[in-house]
């Protein structure tokens, strides 16, 4: 494997919405917030005509791995139901490795409520169900130690048996000489473990994925080159999305700059960090050098914010060629 990515495999259910409808329903937009049952299903039953699909970060990244032609694994929790039976099926169609057994007891399959507002905000209202219940026998030790980059989401900190695994994942990762990735998923997810993500960067972890917000979150600045320079001395290499902006790569001392695609219009952001960062781990897992592993990252991020929904609906590994990045 190239890359075996750990998360909370959840089924995206994404609708379009006015601001009015983010006020009328208590949302808070441009967060992801947990909520339960109850919950889950009074938003799926007021939603206009909302799309289903796959969803989860991790699992987002690894099918766009797949996409630009990188093998790619998965571990993450769904239930023995419609929907889980589906995620997985949709999981090994689009490439990526998925041989979890699903499971028979317990929450249904996670899903997540987003909106899409008109200026391409998404907002998330989450039902973590079964994926939360991710245990450290769920683990497929093997398999994380036989990847060239383990990537973790930061979403699993949410839940403590989910924690405990991706700890034992980046521990047997980091004992077979492998790299170990993490992605800090949101900046109201920093919010709520700031200290467990900074030892955590400083102690176990190689690449780190964050967006402009999150990086203020984690050192509590609004100065972000304050920030980038706080993360660049606990980490070696650090990936840092800026929307319009483009990214910055942080590593051995030096700053790359690398420019956002440009696109005819913005449609939803949801999913635009997830392939980011699969364009940047797949080239790196391919001998690809940083600037050039942030170039596809950078593609791959202007494909998915010009359509509904977190997955590529091309193939990225056409894309690059297009654009002279195979």
């Amino acid at each position: 494997m190239h890359v075996v990515g750990v998360g909370n495999a959840i089924v995206d259910v994404i609708a379009n919405v006015d601001d009015t409808f983010i006020a009328e329903h208590g949302l808070e937009k441009g967060a992801m917030s947990l909520i339960d049952t109850a919950r889950a299903v009074e938003l799926y039953d007021v939603l206009p005509s909302p799309t289903e699909v796959g969803g989860g970060s991790a699992a987002n990244t690894m099918v766009g791995i797949a996409s630009f032609g990188g093998d790619a694994g998965y571990i993450g929790k769904v239930s023995k139901d419609a929907l889980g039976e589906t995620y997985r099926d949709d999981l090994r169609a689009a490439g990526v490795s998925y041989d979890m057994p699903l499971a028979t007891g317990g929450e249904p399959t996670a899903r997540s409520m987003i909106v899409v507002t008109p200026d391409a905000e998404r907002t998330m209202n989450t039902f973590l169900g079964v994926s939360a219940d991710l245990q450290e026998a769920d683990i497929d030790l093997d398999l994380v130690a036989s990847t060239d980059i383990l990537y973790c989401e930061g979403y699993l900190y949410d839940a403590p048996p989910a924690k405990a695994a991706i700890r034992l994942a980046m521990t047997t990762a980091a004992a077979a000489g492998k790299k170990v990735s993490l992605t800090l998923s949101d900046g109201f997810c920093v919010d709520r473990h700031r200290d467990d993500f900074r030892a955590l960067i400083a102690d176990s972890v190689d690449i780190v994925f964050g967006n402009e917000d999150e990086i203020l979150s984690l050192y509590e600045t609004s100065d972000f080159d304050a920030a980038a320079s706080a993360i660049a001395g606990d980490c070696d290499l650090v990936c840092l999305t800026r929307g319009a902006a483009g990214s910055l790569i942080l590593a051995d001392g030096k700053q790359i700059e690398i420019p956002a695609y440009p696109v005819e219009a913005v449609v939803d952001t949801t999913g635009a960090g997830d392939l980011y960062a699969a364009g940047v781990l797949y080239g790196l897992s391919t001998g690809r050098d940083l600037e050039t592993a942030g170039k596809l990252g950078a593609l791959a991020a202007s494909e998915i914010i010009s359509h509904i929904g977190p997955r590529p609906l091309v193939s990225l590994a056409d894309l690059a060629s297009k654009h002279e990045l195979a």
